[in-house]
């Protein structure tokens, strides 16, 4: 079985387990990680942006280089190799959670249960829920939904398009760093920068992607573009503001605005303008429409990969010409 068969078939077997399965709620490969990275910091912290870049290729050259040794084990069996990625793939992405804590949220909501809303939205974001009413909610989790999708889902399959299993992995080490100690808190604001720096631009193509993708599968084409070319500069994130802004154009709801972290007031621009204020129903389209990127997305990712491969491989053997009956490779007559 060729190598771009066997991603397409594994991260499909990948995505198929964590949409029947979801994450496990004991023993996660990731949570492990993140201990790891833990006992990491707590040896190398310094206030220091140096000391922040050995945090970071420590432990993501750690979990790409035990990636890598899995799938060289692996590489003489094409159904080990597929069973392998599939096995990377179920526990890097992480769409069924992120849609199961949206939808809790949202029953909460539709039930008029402000508070139970508010203690369960810290599950799915970072922000201060006391600060938020009902709508401020059902607009953090759409935002939540939209950036979660590029980062636990589209990110991960472009990455492990291009390097398989370790960039699957690499990946997910590189945002799960990024979680934990790219934030701008005074721990972490030298510290964290390189965590933060590398997830940008691990993050840049996974998040045009999933932009591209919710113009093409949103309800609202025309108005995802106009949002995502007008707004995504606006945002300061480089990555989830592509992302956001293309959601809300096709949801056709504001997103943005003003909202707290960790008792820090910010004072984002508002995205698709035009559209409505975001409702609790929205929720679940937001929901409906990261399911649909995440499938486009394995898609994507599989035929480029195919065309990728068909590119490579036709180059390979025409570089070179026939002469009376023998290939003479890069001769001239």
């Amino acid at each position: 079985m060729r190598a771009d068969r066997v991603f397409a078939y594994g991260a499909a077997a990948g995505l198929l387990g964590d949409l029947l399965l979801g994450d496990p709620r004991r023993g996660h490969p990731v949570a492990a990680f993140g201990r790891a990275a833990g006992a990491v910091e707590r040896v190398l912290w310094r206030d220091h942006r140096g000391w922040g870049a050995l945090h970071t290729a420590v432990c993501v050259g750690g979990a790409v280089s035990l990636a890598a040794v899995a799938a060289r084990a692996a590489r003489t069996s094409p159904a080990a190799s597929a069973v392998l990625t599939g096995a990377a793939t179920w526990a890097v992405v992480g769409g069924t959670s992120l849609g199961r804590e949206a939808r809790a949220i949202g029953r909460a909501l539709e039930d008029g249960d402000v508070e139970g809303a508010r203690a369960r939205l810290p599950h799915l974001c970072g922000r201060d829920p006391q600060a938020l009413d009902a709508d401020g909610i059902a607009r953090a989790v759409v935002e939540s939904v939209a950036e979660n999708t590029s980062d636990a889902v589209v990110g991960a399959l472009v990455w492990g398009a291009v390097g398989g299993v370790p960039g699957l992995v690499g990946f997910r080490a590189v945002n799960t760093l990024d979680a934990m100690v790219g934030h701008r808190s005074p721990r972490h604001l030298r510290y964290g920068w390189a965590s933060a720096r590398l997830d940008d631009l691990a993050g840049w193509p996974g998040a045009r992607l999933t932009a591209a993708l919710a113009v093409l599968s949103g309800g609202e084409p025309r108005g995802a573009v106009r949002a995502w070319r007008t707004d995504a500069r606006k945002h300061p994130s480089p990555n989830a503001g592509p992302v956001e802004a293309s959601f809300a154009g096709a949801l056709g709801v504001r997103l943005g605005g003003t909202l707290s972290y960790g008792g820090r007031v910010e004072h984002r621009p508002v995205l698709n303008g035009d559209g409505r204020a975001v409702e609790v129903r929205d929720i679940e389209r937001a929901v409906r429409l990261s399911r649909r990127v995440s499938w486009l997305a394995l898609g994507a990712c599989a035929g480029a990969r195919l065309l990728a491969r068909r590119a490579f491989t036709t180059g390979r053997f025409t570089k070179g010409r026939f002469t009376k009956g023998r290939f003479t490779k890069g001769r001239t007559s």
